[in-house]
């Protein structure tokens, strides 16, 4: 399958790093991340222009405002989009393709373990998780509302989590922990809770971890006095919204 990545910027890159590189082809016009990528990656094929889309199965990776001043000749097999915000009906007018579909996977696919919203084309449904599945976790939607959605969880929640990261890791110097073993916790943390997760509802795994009187309950009640669930359900409905006003 020829793949054709454009733009490898924070998402593009990411992704880069995890897709199968065998038959890539990358348009990167910023003349030393091009070099850069060809230094990191020798077997690709970097490129400053988007070439003819005809054989090719294209990744659409740049920022959602350059979209409308680009130009695309040809039809690809399938276009592949990460633009936020960008409705199918966008992309088919813009550009030629046999399917269509949108994606939102996160940073996380650095060390290929993204989570990947996917929709759009159900001829191409099998081949777009084939793909994405190659940078983590790649998961079908039923539509471009559930798509936009899930880009709180999906696309804008590892900062979310960042803050919570810190957030804990602060609590822990603030009381007397070294910042450096703090960080080592907290990271080890999520990746644990991660896996716990996976396979057990979240409400279950509250509880048993949190005896009564004890201390997870002490500060429990201190998060949820804090207003912590609701803020979190507030920042997904602000995400959501603002998928809508893009």
């Amino acid at each position: 399958m020829k793949l054709l990545l454009i733009g490898a910027g924070n998402m593009g890159g990411a992704m880069l790093a995890g897709l199968d590189r065998s038959d890539m082809t990358v348009v990167e016009a910023y003349a030393p991340r091009a070099e850069e990528l060809k230094k990191l990656y020798p077997e690709i094929t970097v490129l400053d222009t988007i070439p003819p889309l005809d054989g090719y199965v294209v990744i659409l990776a740049v920022k959602p405002q350059s979209l409308g001043g680009m130009t695309f000749e040809g039809e690809a097999e399938a276009l592949i989009s990460i633009l936020a915000g960008t409705p199918l009906s966008v992309l088919r007018e813009k550009v030629h393709a046999k399917a269509y579909i949108r994606a939102m996977p996160n940073i996380a696919a650095l060390k290929q373990k993204a989570v990947t919203s996917v929709t759009g084309d159900v001829a191409f449904r099998d081949e777009a998780l084939t793909i994405l599945s190659s940078i983590g976790k790649a998961i079908w939607l039923e539509n471009e509302k559930q798509l936009d959605i899930a880009t709180g969880i999906g696309g804008s929640a590892p900062a979310w989590l960042a803050l919570v990261a810190e957030a804990l890791a602060d609590g822990a110097v603030n009381l007397g922990l070294p910042r450096a073993v703090s960080y080592e916790y907290v990271a080890a943390l999520m990746d644990g809770m991660g896996a716990m997760l996976s396979d057990q509802h979240p409400a279950l795994l509250k509880d048993m971890v949190m005896s009564p009187g004890g201390t997870t309950a002490a500060g429990y009640a201190k998060l949820e006095e804090g207003g912590v669930r609701d803020a979190f359900i507030e920042a997904m409905s602000a995400c959501y919204a603002r998928t809508q006003e893009m």
